[in-house]
């Protein structure tokens, strides 16, 4: 039981950060469709710095470092986004597909030609780093992941940005009624690119925190397994709020745990379901949720449409 709930809080975190920061973009009128290419990049940001920083650096400042890496290159990527969808007025959704294809291909490339120029007998696309993990993971003996009380606080940050700031209630009115939005005075472009970096920001430290549970290397061909559409179920699901994403990701975080531990219930290990089962719930959950919810769900009125100034 210990085990499942070590697990599912893990993968409650990741899901919570990367659905979050699909609402931060959607919000401000972009619809991102590529938060596992996100995921990826952050992910390869995490891993690289915590291979490559010296033997002996503190955890804190692993901790740190690798955070402030995740986020940078996840925001870096995002990029792509804000600029063919926003500057250039590409269709959102096939441009976060392309990110997605890309993501896992060029970390993959990243990757390989790092390894091989270190050893050209290890062409690998792996990043092992269990030393540096060790060492902001285990205190005093004992592991803490200090990547779930980091997303219960990036968690109540977005809460009050988009609630009780300024800055969140224009990059609703952006998402909401652009129009409206620039007869106010409010930049509807930089509004738009705000809300893409921040998903960049959060989806980038939710792919880091997606590779630092339980395993000490990454193969980057695997991507991240489908979870930054797992985070777009949960985003539609918790209704593009950021309590109603918690407990959502919540409950996402439950089923997909159960393919960790299942072995260890008697109940649901004597049932002798293939394990690929317990390994397809949190997808399966995923196309219910949208069948029954995406039809009702209160979207952002003006998301994945260009904002044209002219029009009205």
């Amino acid at each position: 039981m210990i085990l499942l709930i070590q697990y599912m809080l893990v993968f409650t975190s990741v899901l919570m950060l990367v659905a979050l920061g699909g609402c931060f973009s959607e919000h401000s009128g972009v619809i991102n469709i590529g938060l596992e290419g996100i995921m990826v990049f952050g992910a390869l940001g995490g891993a690289l710095m915590m291979k490559y920083l010296p033997a002996g650096t503190a955890g804190w400042l692993v901790f740190v470092v690798c955070v402030l890496a995740a986020m940078f290159m996840g925001i870096l990527y995002s990029l792509l986004l804000a600029v063919a969808a926003i500057d250039f007025k590409a269709d959102q959704t096939l441009v976060g597909t392309a990110m997605n294809l890309l993501g896992t291909a060029a970390a993959t490339v990243i990757v390989k030609a790092l390894n091989t120029a270190e050893n050209p007998n290890n062409p690998s696309s792996t990043i092992q780093y269990i030393a540096a993990k060790k060492n902001f993971l285990i205190v005093g003996g004992y592991e803490f992941n200090w990547f779930m009380p980091l997303a219960l606080v990036l968690l109540i940050l977005s809460y009050v940005i988009l609630y009780k700031t300024r800055f969140g209630l224009r990059l609703m009115a952006c998402g909401e009624h652009p129009q409206a939005a620039d007869s106010v005075g409010i930049n509807v472009r930089k509004m738009r690119y705000a809300g893409v970096m921040i998903s960049g920001l959060l989806g980038g430290l939710g792919g880091l925190v997606y590779i630092t549970a339980g395993v000490s290397e990454w193969k980057f061909e695997n991507g991240v397994a489908g979870f930054g559409f797992l985070a777009l179920a949960v985003m539609i699901f918790g209704g593009w709020k950021p309590t109603k994403i918690a407990l959502a990701a919540l409950l996402f975080g439950l089923f997909r745990s159960l393919s960790n531990v299942y072995t260890g219930f008697p109940l649901l290990n004597n049932l002798n379901l293939p394990s690929t089962v317990y390994n397809m719930l949190p997808y399966i959950i995923s196309l219910i949720v949208l069948i029954f919810f995406s039809a009702n769900s209160a979207a952002p009125k003006a998301e994945g449409i260009p904002y044209d100034k002219g029009s009205r």
